[in-house]
């Protein structure tokens, strides 16, 4: 750059002395970097700007820092200071007190081995009074399509969108009736994602509202996500949105909205152990569901962890109650049409294998209007592509209402 600053020689008219200002021009555009160059390195030092804006934004003081196997930086935030209370309508507040819990019979089948977080594994967890968050940084935020659609999932993925998506599912719902929440336990697996851009994930939906733009969700489960975490490990997930996956909502506490209340429970962190083909079954219990009181949307994990709420202001239909609430596998098969991700769901084997083969979820339950958990009623199940990832399930006195679903994704009959 420094030759572009220089003065011109002076202008000699002659043969010679034009040969020489014209080698030397030559020497000096040869060391100017190309215009778009120029334009892209603006461009990349803006955008870098805006990602540490932005981490600035989510990585808030800790009091205490412990790293996980996976190499996570597990941060403890003082309750107060966690990236919920950004929110114009939290600021200067606490977190809230627990709710009533609903009522309803205890585990059937207590003896299911469970998983819980690696990262806690040794016994070590955050103080009282601080929320243990998984720090963020420059190469997760770097990995998404933009800083604004990080922590976001893409638009449409519901099942009745998946036509045009891309996004496949296998799942048990109930419709057309007041729902307070659901409740479930799904074993977990690590199944294979085949490109940065796709997951996979078993989770429970509540959802309200049409599947336009007002749509509201939320979501609990454990994903597979490259692209999110920069890893193939499952991890405990939240997410909600109150506008169709559009502008609102978020991953986890990667934005304002969802209330962490325990130092127990990482959100985003690594689960362990995970289920073995043939082997050890390892699974999490979920319960999300309306406070009678306040209207907040709690979550449990595990047997009696209260992780914390989603505010009943983020959203709009959900305010009030939900219309649909679904469980099971989603994965996302961004291949061109003629072609099939390879991305497993859930064990990466069909429903029909069974236990310790395929992936279940059971105890199946949905809360009604008195807080009362009871079995979700006319369950129906529908996978999207069968041929890629199935589904089947049924009734029994140890499980309730379960089902078996996933699949490998491309094999000899998928797609057709």
């Amino acid at each position: 750059m420094a030759s572009s600053c220089r003065r011109p020689p002076p202008i000699i008219f002659s043969c010679l002395g034009f040969l020489l200002l014209a080698s030397v021009v030559v020497a000096a555009d040869t060391s100017l970097p190309p215009a778009n160059s120029t334009f892209l390195a603006r461009e990349e030092l803006a955008k870098m700007r805006r990602v540490r804006a932005h981490l600035k934004r989510l990585n808030k003081p800790s009091v205490k820092t412990i790293q996980s196997p996976e190499g996570d930086l597990i941060d403890c935030i003082p309750s107060h200071l966690q990236p919920a209370f950004d929110h114009p309508k939290l600021k200067g507040q606490k977190p809230l007190d627990p709710p009533e819990r609903p009522r309803g019979p205890p585990p059937t089948d207590p003896a299911m081995a469970v998983c819980f977080q690696s990262w806690a594994i040794s016994g070590e967890f955050c103080p009282e009074g601080t929320v243990p968050i998984r720090r963020t940084t420059e190469a997760d935020v770097l990995r998404a399509s933009s800083v604004k659609r990080f922590a976001k999932k893409p638009m449409a993925t519901l099942r009745r969108n998946s036509a045009s998506s891309g996004h496949e599912h296998a799942v048990g719902y109930v419709t057309g009736d007041q729902y307070f929440g659901a409740k479930a336990s799904l074993n977990v697996w690590s199944p294979r994602v085949s490109s940065p851009s796709e997951f996979s994930l078993s989770q429970i939906w509540v959802i309200a509202g049409s599947f336009g733009q007002d749509l509201n969700t939320i979501e609990a489960g454990w994903q597979v996500s490259p692209e999110l975490y920069g890893d193939n490990h499952p991890r405990f997930f939240t997410y909600w949105t109150t506008d169709a996956y559009q502008a609102t909502g978020c991953y986890n506490l990667l934005c304002s909205g969802f209330v962490q209340t325990n130092n127990k429970v990482a959100i985003g962190a690594a689960i362990s152990p995970v289920s073995m083909f043939n082997g050890g079954q390892f699974d999490i219990t979920l319960l999300v569901w309306k406070d009678p009181k306040h209207g907040n949307w709690w979550l449990e994990f595990g047997s009696g962890l209260l992780v914390g709420y989603w505010p009943s202001f983020l959203f709009s239909h959900l305010a009030r109650h939900a219309s649909m609430v679904q469980f099971g596998g989603e994965v996302v098969n961004s291949r061109p049409a003629g072609a099939h991700t390879a991305t497993q769901m859930g064990s990466g084997h069909f429903a029909g294998e069974g236990f310790a083969r395929a992936s279940y979820f059971r105890n199946l339950q949905v809360v009604d209007w008195d807080n009362n958990l009871v079995p979700p009623p006319n369950l129906r199940l529908l996978a999207d592509h069968p041929r890629c990832y199935d589904i089947f399930g049924g009734i029994n006195s140890v499980w309730g209402n379960f089902f078996y679903y996933g699949g490998p994704g491309r094999n000899p009959r998928c797609p057709s």
